[in-house]
């Protein structure tokens, strides 16, 4: 009985130190919670941001590389198609910077309560030529829509590039090109526009004004360039009747609108009312300028300036545009909202002849 109580003692003592050190094991060093530790704090050390930016770093490097292997190979092997490659990505980049810039100029629009008209030349300028690319992208846009029609837009840009690409997809070649053939068609409109004067001046009563208008149509078609005196002399007759923006008839605004770049196929209260809009943006613009001054345009600038008025600027040098930039300014400056219509007709008498060679024109 002794024997079987003291063999029941040390079991139970056995099953004791067992349990204690089954204790020990399980909430000491091999417990589970503690041996998360170091792979919990590697893992967090290794997913840290420094790690992030060297991966991607990486990565941008390998791309790099991999586009310059690229590049390499089409400038060997294809260098026509390397020439195209090349004017797309520059022209995307332009055009990246662009729709960032007209995000920023509409954000400040907002935050200062702005109008078109109280922002510097170049931020409305900015604004003017980026809405009317993205006009002309809506139909490029609209036949890429289909499944696999982009293999077909691909084709059509390489065909009809002045058509359906954007000026920022152009090389240089085709910009002097292209501004030449679309410089050629407002020059079509020219003589169209003096024979509406001419008619029109029959309609005028008063005699001096009617003479005036006749004297200053015949000068120009005669192949001189009239002074600003001499065009601001007619100004009351494009205020109101025959030659103000309401009172102009369709058929002569149909010969005014390619002077704009403006679409003529369309119906005559449309047509009034672009021109109205465009004339009155163009005439906000000079003013823009003028606070600026012409003096502080680039080359570039004072060429596109010039461009968008009437005049192509390719041939000429940065004096004559200069010059005739001026002769523009003090046309435009010395002008109302309600005599907007004379700021369009000085599109002809101030370029049709300028420089005073035609032959150079």
């Amino acid at each position: 009985m002794a024997l079987s109580c003291s063999s029941l003692c040390s079991h139970l003592s056995l099953i004791r130190l067992c349990g204690l050190r089954t204790n020990r094991i399980t909430n000491g060093l091999y417990s589970p919670c503690v041996s998360r530790q170091p792979r919990l704090s590697l893992c967090r050390h290794y997913s840290s941001s420094k790690v992030r930016r060297g991966i991607g770093r990486y990565v941008a490097s390998r791309l790099q590389w991999a586009n310059t292997k690229y590049e390499s190979f089409l400038e060997r092997r294809f260098p026509r198609f390397h020439q195209l490659y090349q004017t797309f990505v520059k022209g995307f980049k332009l055009l990246f910077h662009d729709a960032k810039d007209v995000r920023r100029i509409k954000a400040k629009m907002n935050r200062d309560r702005l109008q078109i008209q109280d922002l510097p030349y170049r931020e409305m300028e900015k604004l003017r030529q980026f809405r009317r690319d993205l006009i002309k992208a809506i139909p490029l846009v609209i036949i890429s829509i289909p499944p696999f029609a982009n293999y077909l837009v691909f084709v059509l840009m390489y065909f009809f590039p002045r058509q359906l690409l954007l000026p920022h997809f152009w090389t240089p070649r085709q910009q002097v090109e292209f501004r030449g053939v679309y410089h050629s068609h407002r020059l079509q409109q020219h003589q169209p526009v003096l024979e509406g004067l001419k008619y029109v001046s029959g309609q005028v009563k008063d005699g001096q004004l009617q003479s005036r208008l006749k004297d200053l149509c015949t000068k120009v078609q005669s192949g001189k360039s009239p002074q600003v005196s001499e065009i601001l002399a007619v100004r009351r007759l494009f205020s109101g009747p025959p030659l103000g923006m309401k009172r102009m008839r369709v058929s002569h605004m149909r010969h005014i609108s390619p002077l704009l770049f403006l679409t003529p196929r369309l119906p005559g209260f449309l047509i009034g009312q672009r021109l109205n809009s465009h004339a009155l943006e163009l005439l906000q613009l000079d003013r823009a300028l003028s606070r600026l001054g012409a003096h502080q345009l680039s080359d570039s600038e004072l060429r596109h300036a010039c461009y968008v008025r009437g005049l192509n600027s390719d041939s000429l040098g940065t004096n004559q545009c200069q010059e005739w930039l001026s002769q523009w300014l003090q046309v435009s400056s010395s002008l109302k909202d309600s005599e907007v219509s004379l700021l369009l007709h000085s599109i002809v008498f101030l370029s049709a002849n300028y420089p005073k060679d035609p032959s150079r024109h």
